[in-house]
């Protein structure tokens, strides 16, 4: 565990708040706008589904390709340094996408979003890593990454009522954001401390971590970790298939009424703060049996992603939404995260989370395009959600064959490869 802030002992409460209002105003962000993709289309030309869909792609792409750059900057200038600015030019976004009457304007803005948003992953689990509890690492995690799933229901569900059932213009949303974005701005300038960096802030038992990873050469690319990463992958793809695409399929495949779909869309979201907590708490308890829960997990994302599908009634298909928020996105993350920091030392830690961050976040480039593409000529959904479940029941196989199995014919654990 990192060494906790001089005469604060609870510092890292601070830290869990901070980091977990920062994942709402992303994802408020995020999922505004899906729920009114008709109104968006409407007003900017009748563009099509897949020009919508490019807009998270370019959020997606950008935000991706920050990952690495990201990391190495935290690393070099410390957490607080690239979060301040990062979240300015984040409102600034907002704001630009608020105020654009074209599509490119909101590709602008989008652009924007995504390489400020990017330097969030690696400076919010790199700072949660460090000032950790060392037995409440991963249940940490999982209430930082709570935050997502409130901003998924505030997003969801705000955009709904006041844009599908009040009327509201679209653009309003995106400045009441930007206010947002500002105010979780202050509460970073507030609560996070600069770190002085220094050659004895290393711990023991990160230069005992330090001289392994440099013998063995910095295997950032074994087969074990290429599983991880499309385990990430995998977990990515059907989660932001969902958070792009589910209201609209639900209003156009299964005969929603626009106002309420985002009402439904947000279950994943409710559920998944429960799951996480109660996965990420036993895992805490009972690391040993990690492998098998993520097996379980992503089987089980698999199948109710499918029942999404096939779901003959509501009743089904509500089911099998509070069912994925349960075992998907947000209860694997938080074991996945401390795979990946137990690995590394503290100095190279966001680089670390950068590179996992990066590989998984791929897949959020490809879902939304990719869908409404099949959505266009196809003229329906359908088969996206097949892909999705695929790639996740793929990952469930190839964690079995080459981590687990691999783990019971070796004393060493995965993160000391």
């Amino acid at each position: 565990m990192g060494q906790t802030v001089k005469n604060d002992p609870n510092y890292y409460k601070k830290i869990i708040f901070a980091l977990c209002l920062g994942w709402v105003a992303i994802w408020i962000y995020r999922t505004i706008l899906t729920p009114i993709y008709p109104q968006i289309q409407e007003s900017l030309g009748n563009i099509s589904d897949t020009q919508v869909g490019l807009i998270a792609s370019i959020y997606f792409f950008a935000y991706t390709g920050m990952q690495i750059p990201s990391g190495i900057l935290v690393d070099k200038f410390g957490q607080k340094r690239v979060l301040i600015p990062a979240f300015i030019i984040f409102a600034l976004a907002a704001f630009v996408i608020g105020s654009s009457t074209t599509i490119t304007q909101v590709y602008v803005g989008a652009l924007m979003a995504g390489l400020s948003t990017g330097s969030y992953y690696g400076a919010a689990f790199s700072l949660s890593a460090k000032y950790m509890p060392k037995d409440k690492k991963s249940f940490s995690n999982a209430i930082i990454n709570s935050g997502s799933a409130l901003g998924m229901v505030i997003g969801l569900v705000g955009s709904s009522v006041l844009v599908g059932g009040l009327e509201i213009q679209w653009n309003y949303m995106l400045y009441i954001i930007a206010v947002l974005i500002v105010a979780v701005t202050f509460v970073f300038a507030l609560f996070v401390k600069q770190d002085k960096k220094t050659a004895t802030n290393e711990t023991s038992e990160d230069k005992k971590t330090t001289q392994a990873t440099v013998s063995q050469g910095v295997e950032l690319f074994s087969l074990k970790k290429l599983v991880i990463y499309f385990v990430y992958f995998a977990t990515c793809y059907g989660y932001y298939m969902i958070v792009t695409w589910l209201p609209s399929f639900l209003v156009t495949e299964k005969g929603f009424e626009q106002g309420s779909v985002g009402y439904v869309a947000a279950l994943v979201a409710v559920t998944a703060v429960p799951g996480a907590l109660i996965f990420s708490k036993y895992i805490d308890k009972n690391a040993h049996m990690r492998q098998k829960l993520i097996i379980f997990l992503l089987i089980g994302a698999a199948v109710t992603i499918s029942l999404t599908v096939f779901a003959p009634n509501p009743s089904v298909l509500y089911a099998a939404l509070v069912l994925y928020g349960l075992l998907g996105k947000l209860a694997i993350d938080p074991v996945l995260i401390t795979y990946v920091t137990d690995s590394v030392p503290s100095n190279n830690m966001a680089k670390a989370l950068g590179i996992f961050n990066f590989f998984g976040m791929t897949s959020s480039v490809i879902a939304p395009t990719l869908t409404g593409y099949i959505g266009d000529i196809t003229g329906s959904k359908v088969l996206a959600f097949y892909i999705a479940a695929i790639l996740l029941t793929a990952a469930a196989i190839l964690f079995f064959l080459v981590v687990m199995l691999k783990e019971k014919k070796s004393i060493k654990p995965l993160t000391n490869e």
